[in-house]
């Protein structure tokens, strides 16, 4: 009788070790300022931690001698939210025209993908100088929200495009032969198909509009984004706090994740059920 060698070879640990540190390195550094955020009243920067309370998430939202917590949030959310429906709404624009076809469609494609190799920090500068060309000044709800635009709009668009190159078009078909006119289809019946999609798109949106800090850098005008306002903070906050700051942050964009997924799958749930439905002559 034959026995066969179930002991792994040496690639498996190589890899498992590999994958360990990736992941330690990935999320260490978020591990620690969240334990470190949570220090005493007379806690520091550093370990060992000198107690432990929320005295630093109560102290966030107080009026600070140095920084803006509550005022940039505020702003980067809204900012976030506002590209998130502008990047959404044109990316499923955009992929149906490109379904259909129209004269200088490709030229279109490549300087819509051109944004995402010139740097960012060029990016910002050069919108910022136009503003400043025209007499305007560059504001976070203005030119920042512009900026922002010329990244996340690629990822939208590459997302819709690859959604409606499968996208089977017999169930337009089956509306039209039902009557449906072509506001009808688009709202029920090619929305509810692609939603899952649209949450990534709208996924994509937030959290890069959110965190994003070099194309708002030149663009941001007066009132900082919470990037902006984090990378002014590290100069000047010795305290806490701004670890504080950062656990809040996560929180929210890790929120924002978990929403967007939750409600794909309950819309996946939903169609399956109605398919089944359906399927029994229910």
């Amino acid at each position: 009788m034959a026995f066969r060698d179930e002991r792994r070879p040496f690639s498996f640990y190589l890899l498992a070790t590999g994958f360990a540190l990736y992941v330690l390195f990935l999320y260490g550094p978020t591990i620690t300022i969240t334990v470190l955020s949570f220090q005493g009243p007379d806690g520091g920067l550093t370990f060992p931690m000198n107690g432990t309370s929320t005295h630093w998430f109560a102290n966030l939202f107080e009026r600070q001698a140095v920084g803006d917590f509550e005022g940039s949030i505020r702003r980067s959310l809204i900012l976030g939210l506002m590209v998130m429906v502008l990047t959404v709404t044109i990316s499923i624009a955009a992929g149906l025209a490109y379904r259909k076809g129209f004269r200088g469609e490709t030229p279109l494609f490549y300087l819509s993908m051109a944004s995402l190799i010139i740097p960012s920090i060029l990016v910002s500068l050069g919108i910022g100088l136009m503003f400043q060309l025209i007499g305007l000044h560059p504001t976070w709800y203005g030119s920042a929200l512009g900026a922002q635009l010329t990244w996340t709009l690629p990822f939208g668009l590459l997302i819709m495009f690859a959604v409606f190159n499968r996208f089977n078009p017999s169930y337009e078909e089956a509306g039209r032969d039902l009557g449906a006119t072509a506001w009808q289809n688009l709202r029920h019946v090619v929305l509810p198909i692609i939603a899952p999609s649209v949450f990534g798109v709208a996924l994509f949106g937030f959290t890069l509009s959110y965190d994003e800090f070099p194309r708002t850098l030149m663009t941001g005008g007066t009132f900082n984004t919470l990037p902006l306002e984090i990378m002014a903070m590290t100069t000047s906050v010795t305290t806490p706090v701004l670890y504080a700051l950062g656990t809040v942050t996560t929180g929210i964009s890790l929120t924002v994740i978990i929403v967007c997924l939750g409600t794909a799958f309950v819309i996946q749930r939903r169609r399956a059920a109605r398919g089944s439905d359906a399927g029994r002559g229910v």
